[in-house]
């Protein structure tokens, strides 16, 4: 991992959300075309079926698309990973269109980072997206983000 401004998103980039760490992550939907700029470090794919390789390191977390991750804890390590990797590296978080699944795991990592739970969702509809979490489901996940043993 490369530290300084180098491996850095522009904070004014499409879909770049900045945590109130200051730490970069952007979200984007994988049926759009990869933005202009820099290439992620790493990803994490958010996805019902498992990407196609990419040329960057990446991460497949199973998650049909308008619900909840398949396996809840394979989902916490990933999110973990990204928070812990942005400070350093260009991270990316990726489902379909870039709302909901994008979204609720964005929420996820802004609560690590220190934005309290129940605030999370508006905090990346403020920051992100004012579409992303799209389901009540996905709205009930990030508040009981706080323990991710109990999601």
């Amino acid at each position: 991992m490369t530290e300084g401004p180098l491996t850095s998103w522009d904070p004014d980039a499409p879909g770049v959300l900045r945590l109130p760490s200051g730490r970069l992550l952007r979200g984007r939907g994988v049926l759009k075309p990869l933005p202009p700029g820099p290439r992620p470090d790493f990803g994490v794919y958010l996805l019902g079926r498992e990407p196609k390789p990419l040329p960057w390191e990446s991460r497949w977390v199973r998650w049909p698309d308008f619900r909840l991750p398949s396996d809840r804890a394979a989902a916490a390590d990933a999110f973990r990973e990204a928070w812990k990797r942005c400070p350093g590296e260009r991270v990316e978080l990726a489902c379909a269109g870039g709302r909901g699944r994008t979204g609720t795991a964005l929420a996820c990592i802004a609560v690590l980072d220190g934005v309290p739970a129940a605030e999370a969702v508006r905090y990346v509809r403020e920051h992100y997206s004012r579409h992303a979490v799209e389901t009540p489901w996905q709205r009930k996940f990030v508040e009981r983000w706080t323990d991710p043993s109990r999601i």
